[in-house]
């Protein structure tokens, strides 16, 4: 069964839709390369650590599935780089039932019901202390900043959204939305003006091609709430900081659990027009969305890269804690239902609801290829 234990492999697709749903910078092609490697190894990570917390034997530590490329051989656990780069593992020993050495007595089947469930979360307890600390990071450096001029530029369009059927163009230079002017007012407070005037025209200020320009565009009502389908990044600008404070930590921290919170918000207000059939196609990014979307973040600087990873890492947490059979959040349900009921389901049925979820993940995980590569041909 531990190949049905996906934990990131699926998940990267589904992390990546939320992009489009935030409005989230995107991110040159070696640095989200780098942050998926990072996030996959420090996901599985917090799965080994945990597992060796708690004295479980670990055979394999594996980022990315199939053959083995190259490796080493750290006492008794074998870790390796392998083929095919969408994901990774850990491998307990004793995980198997049908594997020899399923009755070591320190083997993953062998351990009780608590240790098991902190297996499980550990790759989840990883992603949000990776999304805490970058996002404090984040919030200090913005906490020393004295002189900001910030201007935001137009990078992506919606096809067929309000904003580009209303005349909006890629590299249209914001000045002002409504009684809002930039630089001066926050992106935040912009996009609250843009959600309050559904159905309603909004004056938009831009500069295209160095030109001075208005006209207004009317956001659409989804949920009760005016969209226009555009990305915007923040203009890079000089910027003058202070020196460090210690305060400026508590600062970080506060705006890290801030941002993780509203941020959390959005994910599940996304995953509900998901199940409800009211989100677009043009929402959602998989694998070569993210690589578009990492490529533009890299080149804005380090702190929208940054911002951009946190963000990511905290949708893998939310996504692997769902309860979706082949996913962390699947395999704690299942725990947590024989633990209810005081008894164990056979490895037959666990197998045919644990190859369900894998088959639905799979399908999901083409689809969302699919669209990357239609977006592509656009």
């Amino acid at each position: 069964m531990n190949r049905f234990r996906l934990s990131l492999s699926f998940s990267f697709a589904f992390a990546a839709a939320f992009l489009f749903a935030f409005k989230l910078p995107g991110a040159g092609f070696w640095g989200p390369v780098l942050m998926l490697g990072g996030l996959i190894f420090l996901h599985e990570g917090g799965h080994f650590l945990a597992a060796k917390w708690m004295g479980m034997p670990v055979e394999v530590f594996s980022l990315g599935f199939g053959p083995r490329l190259f490796g080493f051989k750290w006492r008794e656990t074998d870790v390796r780089l392998s083929l095919l780069p969408l994901g990774g593992y850990v491998k307990l020993a004793g995980f198997n039932p049908e594997e020899p050495g399923a009755d070591d007595p320190y083997g993953f089947l062998q351990q009780p019901f608590g240790k098991r469930m902190l297996f499980y979360s550990g790759g989840i307890l990883a992603n949000l202390a990776t999304t805490l600390v970058l996002f404090a990071a984040v919030g200090i450096h913005q906490a020393r900043v004295t002189k900001v001029q910030e201007t935001w530029t137009v990078v992506e369009l919606v096809p067929g959204g309000a904003a580009e059927q209303g005349g909006l163009k890629v590299g249209d230079e914001l000045r002002g939305i409504g009684d809002l002017s930039f630089p001066g007012a926050e992106w935040e407070a912009a996009v609250a003006y843009i959600q309050a005037h559904p159905d309603q025209p909004v004056p938009f200020r831009l500069t295209r091609d160095g030109k001075a320009m208005e006209f207004p565009l009317t956001p659409r009502a989804e949920g009760g709430k005016g969209r226009l389908g555009f990305m915007p990044l923040p203009v890079a600008t000089p910027l003058a900081f202070r020196p460090f404070q210690a305060g400026d930590l508590l600062t970080g921290g506060r705006y890290a659990v801030e941002t993780s919170w509203r941020l959390t918000g959005q994910v599940f207000s996304f995953l509900k027009r998901l199940v409800t059939f009211q989100a677009k196609s043009a929402e959602v990014a998989g694998p070569i969305g993210i690589i578009k979307q990492g490529s533009r973040a890299a080149k804005h600087g380090w702190e929208t890269f940054l911002f951009m990873c946190a963000a990511i890492s905290l949708q893998l947490a939310i996504l692997n804690a769902l309860p979706i059979p082949a996913l962390d959040g699947g395999h704690m349900a299942l725990l947590a239902f024989e633990k209810a009921r005081r008894k164990d389901l056979t490895i037959e049925l666990k197998e045919k609801i644990l190859t369900g979820g894998f088959l639905l993940l799979a399908s999901l995980m083409a689809l969302v290829i699919f669209l990357d590569l239609m977006k592509l041909r656009k």
